[in-house]
Order: C-alpha cells, then structure tokens, then sequence
C-alpha cells in the first residue's frame, strides 16, 4: 500500500510541474486538457509528393513554327476517338486552349456504389456478444460472534454471459428479430440451491410502424433516390463528353479555317512582293518615281506583319486541338486535318428538332430527374408528418439448469417457461409543427423544380432557334463570300495586268490583293463555322453522340464484394468491350482546306510576258 501511494504522489508532483511550466506559457488549464490547432503547419513543396512530368519537345513558335515537320494526317472521326480514348478527366474547348469539364468517367460509377449503401438497410444482421466476467462486490455485516463488531466481505460470481441474434428491417419499415442467450454462473463461497447456474432463452419479436416509418414506398424512397443520384450523375457526364465531341468538331475546323487564312496571308505576302519587284523595275529604266515605289514596299511590310499573325493562329488552333486530344504541346510532327467541311445545306425540321430536344438534352433530363427525386422525397415528408404507431410482438422461451447442494444435476426444458409481450405504442408532438412544415417546405420545392423544368426547356428552344439562324446565316455567308472570290479573283487579275502595264495606280492593286485575300478567309471561315455549327445544333438538341455514333459501356473493375476479403474480388461489371464510334465525316488522301481550291491567282500571271494595254477588258 505504501509503494502504491508513494508512486501516485510522484505522478502528482511531476504532472503538477508540467502544468505550472505550460501555464506560465500563458495556457489555460482548460486549453491544457483539451489543445488547439492555433498554428498553420505548411510543408514546403519539396516535402510533397512528386508528380511525374513527361519529357516532351518545346512548343513551336512563330519565329520556329516547324512546318516543315512530318504530316500527321488526322480525320475528324479519328479526332473524336482519339479525344474520348484519351479522356478520364473530360476537357472542352476553351478559347484558344482546353480545360477540364470537371466531370471524370469515375463519377457515375461512384455514385452508383450509393444504391448499395441504401440496400444495406435491409441486409440481415448478426450480432453475437461473448463476456466472461467476475462480479465480487464488498458489502459489510454485523460479525455474529461478537455484534459489536463489523466484517468485510462479499459474494463472488464467475459467469460466462452469450447473446446471440440475427434481425432484418423488411421493405415495409418492420424489424424481425430472432435471438437467444444462454448465462452460466458460479457462486463462491456459500451454498446456494444451484451452484453452478445455467439460464438460457430464445427470443422471436417483430415491431412494425403502423403509421410513421412503415409502408414499402416510404422506406424504399432512399433507395429510388440513390438511383436517381446515379441518372444524374450519368446524364452530367454524358453532357460533359457531348461537349467535349463539340469542342473536338469546333477545334477542328478552327484548324481548318486557320490553315486557309495562312495560305491566303502567304499568297498576299507573294501578291504584294510580285507588284513590289514589278514597282522596282519600272523605277530602274525611269519608268515611275521612287514615291510611287515606297506605297509597294509598305503595303508588303503590312501584308507580313498580317502573315505573322496567321501563322501564331495556326499554332494556337493546333495546339488548342492538341490539348483536347489529349496529346501533349508538340511531339515532332504536325497536324493535318483531311476530313473536308460540307457544303450541303441542313434542312431544318423544327418540330423534330423541338421534339429531340426535350427527350436528348441532358440538362432537361437532369430537371426532370429532379422533380422525379422531389416526389420521393414529397413522399418521405408525408410520412414523417404522421403520428409514431408501432405494433410490437415478442415471445420467448425460458429454460434453467443447474447443480444441487447434493450433487445432481436438475434442469427445465425451454418450453416449460415462456414470456410474450403484444402491444401498441404511440407517439406524437403537439402539433406536428415539424413535420407539417418539412411537408409545406417539399411542396413548394416541387413548385420551384416545375418552374425550373419548364424555364430549362423555354432557354433550351431559344438555343435551338439561335443555332438554326446561324446555320442559315453561315451558309448563306458561304453562298456570298464564294462569289466575291470569284470576282475578287478577276479583279485581281486585272488590276495587276493594267498595273504591269502602266494604265493604273498601285492603290487598285493593293485594294484587289486585300479584297481577295479577304474573300479566301471569309469564305473558308464562313464555311468552318457552318460546319461547326451543325455540331452545336446536335449539341443543342442532345442528339450529338448518337449522330456520332458514340455509346458508354462500363470497363471491368475488380473490387471487395459482399463476402468481404476473405472471398476473390467481385468484378463491377460484366461489361461488353468497347467498340469505336461510327465514321460520320468523309475522309481524303489531302489536306482539307484543299477542298477551297487553292490556287495561287497569278501563277499564270508571273509566267506570262507584259501584256498589251489596249486588249485589256474594261473595268466593270
């Protein structure tokens, strides 16, 4: 006892210590029993994971765009398989780059593990509990040898106590339960009329909410709602990978279109020297003034400058079409593009189009999933609403064995001793303040989802309209920018032949070169955004995957199944394997802007010897 007091004291001294140390620290003994995080601890970026970063060639530029590098020819169908096979983080178009969409192919199957977590309620359960225990409680009594005088002592028990049970809630809000226990006891010291002590039983109840709590529709709801949650998610990674088959299409032809820009700057650049080198002889044999040499030189500084930039859009429009596919800034080769737009025009059917967009745009679907959600959780508020009534059953058998005084053994089978309890309770809050304003609260949610549906649909069709104008608008834009090609063309032509010729001033030819260079990339821009925009109206219908072709399947996946660890690894699920999406775009052995028929206008001009003046047509 001594050795014992004189520890506890020491463990006192020392902790007093360290308490008076710490609170002439400025810490409370409140803050010393329960600590506060009062510091940010920050690691350095050195102390944190490493990333691997993979080992790529720089970027070109414009001072080194390397166009001279290997063709990688690129269909737009490909584009689009090569984006979706690269694309567990879904990217879209951003500008001149891409970014993530937020969405992964992960998230659908990670919410669909909540449906199971839901089931598990109504998963049978075992509970078995095993405790070997000694009981010796000290009690005081008179001595009966002497009254005056008190004892210590006690009665000790050694018993072995297991409970055992197997119980499942049922659709219908019940529980069933189905258990026993059985409790061996022994007794020291004394004579007691069993020694040792065997008490065993079985029970078999079952309790049903009558009002709150019961009925299938109500305890399945979260099970409806977690497979809501799932459609959800799925239909928000669906409308993340449409946009990103948009974005691939869009990036696409934004190539396309910059690639045509670039060769039409480069043939102004070579318009612009050709009339510089013509300006430059005449002012050698005294032809014209050296004034008349300088507006030349100037318009070809201009025409590189705008060559320049050309160049930086085809480097950006690559790289941006890089990026979505999933390849890295540069890889030592070159993108060409050699799918060739459409020039076919769409006839537009509104009532289909109005029809496929309230049955295929995700973002509709979604709303109505959340008014499909809100009814169940409508559901779920009226039955919290009720008043508690459960109905309660149990009977059980009781059974006792033991050991006499003299030695023998005597015991009572299970059924000589039952119990059996049959009830009704109820409950309820004055009022059902609560549960009547949770029930108001989902009704005027459902209210707000409905405005939303129908606000969703209304901003859908405006979508729809939008994009079938600029359909019409692009295409007869084409329509107008491949005559003034054409006429652009001639002009050109005649300008710079009566130019050669002395009969006209350089401001006409410099006017044809900007016209017709103009008229090559309205007309190759006018057509790419017709094409991109028929992207965007099966975007805007939902429809842009199926007209692509493109179909979800879920990959294999190995995981804990519901035997648990000791058991092989379930498979989530037995999937088909994928199949590439069906080829929409036709393909070709060219690049695709070669589809605008590019051809240098005075090729034949530069060949031919200076002409005579008074042959040539008049000006229109």
């Amino acid at each position: 006892m001594g050795t014992r007091f004189a520890m506890l004291t020491m463990l006192a001294a020392f902790a007093a210590a360290t308490l008076s140390a710490r609170r002439v620290a400025g810490e409370s003994l409140w803050q010393l029993m329960v600590p506060e995080q009062r510091r940010i601890l920050v690691r350095q970026p050195d102390e944190l994971p490493r990333a691997v970063v993979p080992e790529t060639p720089p970027p070109s530029t414009v001072s080194n765009p390397r166009f001279d590098a290997p063709s990688r020819d690129l269909s737009l169908d490909d584009a689009i398989r090569t984006s979706l096979a690269n694309s567990e983080v879904v990217r879209v178009l951003a500008g001149v780059t891409a970014v993530s969409s937020g969405q992964t192919i992960y998230d659908a199957a990670i919410t669909n593990t909540a449906i199971d977590q839901e089931r598990a309620r109504f998963d049978p359960t075992i509970r078995v509990q095993n405790h070997w225990n000694r009981f010796e409680p000290p009690a005081a009594f008179f001595d009966p040898l002497d009254p005056t005088r008190t004892l210590i002592g006690g009665t000790r028990t050694d018993d072995y106590d297991l409970t055992y049970e197997i119980s499942k809630t049922t659709a219908a809000g019940g529980t069933l339960a189905f258990g026993g226990g059985d409790n061996t006891a022994r007794f020291q010291p004394g004579v007691f009329p069993l020694n040792p002590e065997n008490r065993s039983s079985l029970d078999l109840s079952y309790t049903q909410p009558l009002l709150q709590g019961g009925g299938t529709a109500a305890n399945l709801a979260p099970i409806v709602l977690a497979r809501i949650d799932t459609e959800r998610s799925y239909f928000q990674f669906k409308d993340s990978v449409q946009e990103m088959v948009r974005s691939v299409i869009e990036a696409y032809w934004a190539l396309v279109f910059a690639r045509t820009d670039l060769w039409a700057r480069e043939q102004q650049v070579e318009q612009a020297k050709f009339a510089f080198n013509q300006a430059e002889a005449r002012a050698r044999v005294e032809d014209i003034s050296g004034a008349e040499v300088a507006q030349p030189r100037v318009a070809l500084a201009d025409f590189r400058a705008s060559l320049v930039a050309a160049k930086a859009n085809v480097l950006q429009r690559e790289a941006a079409l890089r990026n979505i596919l999933g390849f890295p800034p540069y890889n030592a080769d070159r993108i060409t593009p050699i799918s060739p737009p459409t020039s076919d025009r769409l006839a537009v059917d509104w009532d289909s189009v109005t029809h496929l967009t309230e049955r295929y745009r995700s973002d509709v679907i979604e709303l109505k999933l959340i008014l499909e959600a809100d009814r169940q959780y409508l559901l779920q508020a009226r039955n919290q609403a009720l008043p508690r009534v459960d109905g309660v059953a149990l009977y059980r058998w009781n059974g006792l064995e033991g050991v006499m005084p003299i030695g023998d053994p005597v015991s009572s089978s299970l059924g000589n001793s039952t119990d059996w309890t049959l009830g009704v309770n109820f409950s309820v809050p004055l009022g059902l303040r609560q549960g009547r304003a949770l029930l108001r609260e989902r009704e005027l949610i459902i209210a707000r989802d409905r405005a939303n549906l129908e606000q969703g649909l209304h901003s859908a069709m405006h979508m729809v309209a939008l994009s079938i104008r600029n359909l019409d608008q692009f295409y007869e834009q084409y329509l107008a920018y491949r005559e003034t090609r054409l006429a652009a063309r001639v002009n050109l032509e005649l300008q710079m032949n009566r130019y050669r010729a002395g009969v006209t001033q350089y401001i006409n030819v410099l006017q044809a070169i900007v016209d017709w260079g103009n008229a090559v990339s309205f007309e190759a821009q006018s057509l790419t955004q017709y094409n991109t925009e028929l992207a965007r109206l099966q975007r805007e219908t939902g429809t842009i995957l199926e007209t692509h072709g493109v179909r979800f399947y879920e990959e294999r996946f190995g995981s804990i199944g519901p035997l648990g660890r000791l058991f092989p690894d379930a498979c989530y699920p037995k999937a088909m394997s994928p199949t590439p999406n069906e080829s929409v775009y036709p393909d070709s052995d060219k690049p695709a802007e070669e589809f605008f028929d590019l051809e240098d206008p005075l090729q034949q001009l530069r060949r031919r010897k200076p002409i005579d003046v008074e042959k040539l047509p008049p000006l229109q």
